[in-house]
C-alpha cells in the first residue's frame, strides 16, 4: 500500500516540475558541446568495469507508445562514476574545476561539497559517487572517456530489474524498496556498489543517488519522437501526467516528475552519473 506520505512527495515533485520549467523556451534549450572539444581518452588509470545489456523491449511510464525498442546492445557502467573518478577528471580539465566552470554549464551548487578545486572535503569518500554535477560536466567527462550518458529509455531499461529478473516492475517488493530508499538521507555518501546487483550485473541503479540521463528533459514528452520540437507544449507539467501507463507506479512516477524538474546545468547533492558505450558493428 502506498502511503500518503509517498504520494504527497510525488505531488510536490510535480508541482515543482511545473514550476520550474514555467520559463521562455529558448532558456531552456541545452547548449550542446561542439563535437571538437578536444576530449581525448584521459590519460589516468580508470578501471573500465561495464557489462553487456542485451537490446529489447519495454512499455515506459510516459508517452503513447506501448513500447520502446532497444535495437542495439550496449555496454553500462556496472557503478556510478566516483569521487576519485571526477577528482582525476578535473585535474586534467581545469575548465571543469569549480573556480574555473561557466555558469551557463553548472550552477552554484557544482562539486559546492569539495574542500577545493582538486581534493575531497575530509570524510568524504573516494569511492563514493559523485554529486552535485551539471549535465553539461557528466557528458563532458562521458566524452572523455569515449562513453556517453545513456538516454532515458536505457537507463529505465536496466533500471527496472532487479536481482532475479530484467523486469521486477510488477514485483510489489521492487517498488517498495525504491520508495523506502526515496525516504532515506544522505544515501549519496555511501560507497558504490553497497545496493543489490540486479539481473544484468548493474549496481546502484537505485538505492544510492538518482542519476543523470541524456535525454532528461523529455521524459514528459508524449509525441512519437522525443526530439519533435513540435511536441515541446507536452514537455512538462500536467498534459505529460495524464499519458502515464501505470499511475499507481509512483516509484517510476516520482522519478520521472524529479527528471522534468531539472535543466542542464543544475547540480544537485544526490545526483551523480553514470556511462554507457556503444558497441562498433
Amino acid at each position: 500500500m502506498i502511503s500518503k506520505k509517498c504520494m504527497l512527495i510525488c505531488f510536490i515533485f510535480m508541482t515543482l516540475s511545473c514550476k520550474r520549467n514555467e520559463i521562455k523556451e529558448d532558456t531552456e534549450a541545452k547548449p550542446a558541446l561542439k563535437e571538437n572539444t578536444g576530449y581525448t581518452s584521459i590519460p589516468f588509470s580508470i578501471i573500465e568495469n561495464r557489462v553487456l545489456i542485451k537490446k529489447g523491449n519495454y512499455t515506459p511510464l510516459y508517452g503513447t507508445k506501448k513500447s520502446v525498442d532497444l535495437a542495439d546492445d550496449f555496454m553500462m557502467d556496472v557503478y556510478p562514476v566516483t569521487n576519485a573518478n571526477y577528482v582525476a577528471f578535473v585535474k586534467c580539465y581545469p575548465q571543469w574545476r569549480r573556480s574555473n566552470v561557466k555558469k551557463m554549464f553548472a550552477d552554484g551548487n557544482y562539486l559546492t561539497t569539495w574542500k577545493n578545486d582538486t581534493t575531497l572535503e575530509v570524510g568524504q569518500l573516494p569511492n563514493a559517487p559523485v554529486t552535485n554535477v551539471s549535465w553539461f560536466a557528466a557528458n563532458a567527462y562521458c566524452k572523455s572517456i569515449g562513453t556517453r550518458l545513456p538516454t532515458m529509455d536505457e537507463w529505465e531499461y536496466v533500471a527496472m530489474a532487479n536481482e532475479n529478473s530484467t523486469d521486477a516492475r510488477k514485483d510489489s517488493t521492487y517498488n517498495q524498496y525504491i520508495l523506502e530508499w526515496y525516504e532515506k538521507q544522505d544515501t549519496y555518501k555511501n560507497e558504490v556498489g553497497k545496493t543489490y546487483k540486479n539481473r544484468w550485473g548493474v549496481y546502484d541503479m537505485h538505492g544510492l543517488v538518482w542519476e543523470w540521463t541524456e535525454d532528461f528533459n523529455s521524459v514528459m514528452l508524449g509525441g512519437e519522437n522525443r526530439g519533435d520540437a513540435g511536441s515541446d507544449k507536452n514537455l512538462f507539467c500536467g498534459s505529460g501526467s495524464l499519458s502515464a501507463n501505470d499511475l499507481m507506479n509512483y516509484a517510476a512516477f516520482m522519478r520521472y516528475a524529479f527528471r522534468s524538474s531539472m535543466k542542464a546545468n543544475y547540480a544537485v547533492q544526490n545526483l551523480g552519473f553514470r556511462g554507457v558505450k556503444d558497441i562498433k558493428k
